[in-house]
């Protein structure tokens, strides 16, 4: 039987699982609101659990809820509608968790909003395994609509929900952004068995037996070989070390402006690889001598990446220059960085709308980058 860590006090590596959920959606919500091409939001939590622990914390519908619950007056002004489902197979949490989303939205109706209605249809409820739901007709609809904004949690227990099936369905829907975890650790240990052979081809995920906790990067680097090569896709990873084993986050985004958000979450967690609760990188430490969070061992190692791919003329625009610095799992502004550090040296000269942005750069003018 599954261990119910809604029954106990959520560890620490569990609060941060957590507040990235809660700031990857502060972040989603506000860009669907006021996305004229959107109709309908939909939000998903596959494995709900019962919305607390047993002191009363958050757990992830609860935090969904209440960074919404932020945006009510924006959502009548947009006129949007919004629908939360939450989907839990046991029905002894599912019964708890139907309370506690009551108890909360009604506590916010009568406390904040003072309206007669929620503005957020929140009253979905499945209790069905979670492939079941997730190939249901009604979800299926909503997940290949190219009208609607969709969210999509799926906190699972272990590694064996989210496959390679599953996962392309996600990568393939329209407006889709989406979180998993999964329990890279186990998978790095049992690769043999065929438990774990069952779900995923173990001969083609690199694992470094020396470098354990570099198994969740090795496990985001398998899905995103999965990904049809002629496909713009932006994946990226979070490692959550809990003593010995690894566990992780997997966020997958169809738009750059999605990978900007979950990246600006992920470098404020970890300001020397934007990946990890641990350091992955055995960089120093905050603190020592020659600690520099502008010189860690990734940053350093996409920035010499990026110059040599500009100055062999691999990369001659800032828009690709700037998505392939997304895709390695930095802040764009690394990219601007070298550019800078290129014009000063006369290596490069720069032609076109010429600027120096590195944000929302779906909206940046592309200039040419030449080498000199």
């Amino acid at each position: 039987m599954v261990k119910d860590i809604n029954k106990e006090r959520f560890p620490e590596e569990t609060k941060l699982k957590l507040r990235i959920f809660s700031e990857c959606f502060r972040e989603w919500l506000p860009v669907f609101i006021h996305n004229q091409y959107v109709e309908k939001v939909y939000i998903y939590d596959f494995f709900a659990g019962s919305g607390k622990d047993a002191e009363g914390e958050f757990g992830s519908p609860l935090i969904l809820l209440d960074e919404a619950c932020k945006y009510c007056k924006h959502v009548k002004n947009n006129n949007k509608s919004i629908c939360f489902t939450f989907n839990e197979k046991e029905k002894e949490k599912q019964a708890l968790l139907i309370d506690n989303v009551k108890q909360f939205m009604d506590n916010c109706l009568n406390n904040n909003c003072k309206e007669s209605k929620c503005v957020y249809d929140y009253e979905n409820y499945n209790q069905l395994e979670f492939k079941e739901a997730f190939q249901n007709g009604d979800f299926q609809h909503v997940l290949k609509n190219k009208n609607f904004g969709k969210f999509i949690l799926l906190d699972q227990y272990g590694f064996s929900q989210v496959d390679e099936d599953i996962f392309l369905q996600l990568v393939n829907a329209p407006k889709t952004d989406y979180i998993f975890f999964i329990s890279s650790s186990f998978i790095r240990r049992f690769k043999e068995h065929p438990a774990i052979k069952q779900y995923f081809d173990t001969e083609k995920i690199q694992f470094d037996e020396s470098k354990p906790k570099e198994c969740h990067r090795q496990i985001a680097q398998y899905y995103q070989n999965v990904i049809p090569d002629n496909k713009e896709y932006y994946l990226h990873h979070f490692t959550i070390k809990k003593g010995a084993n690894y566990w992780g986050l997997i966020f997958g985004t169809n738009h750059a402006l999605g990978m900007e958000k979950f990246l600006k979450v992920c470098w404020a967690k970890d300001k020397l690889s934007g990946e990890s609760n641990c350091n992955i990188d055995n960089d120093f430490e905050e603190g020592t001598l020659f600690y520099d969070e502008d010189e860690t061992v990734k940053k350093q190692a996409i920035e010499a990446d990026i110059r040599t791919k500009i100055l062999s003329g691999k990369i001659t625009d800032n828009i690709s220059g700037l998505k392939y610095t997304l895709k390695n799992g930095c802040l764009p502004e690394l990219f601007t960085l070298v550019v800078k550090k290129l014009e000063s040296e006369k290596k490069i000269i720069r032609t076109g709308k010429l600027n120096y942005s590195s944000t929302n750069i779906h909206k940046v003018e592309e200039y040419k980058i030449s080498i000199i």
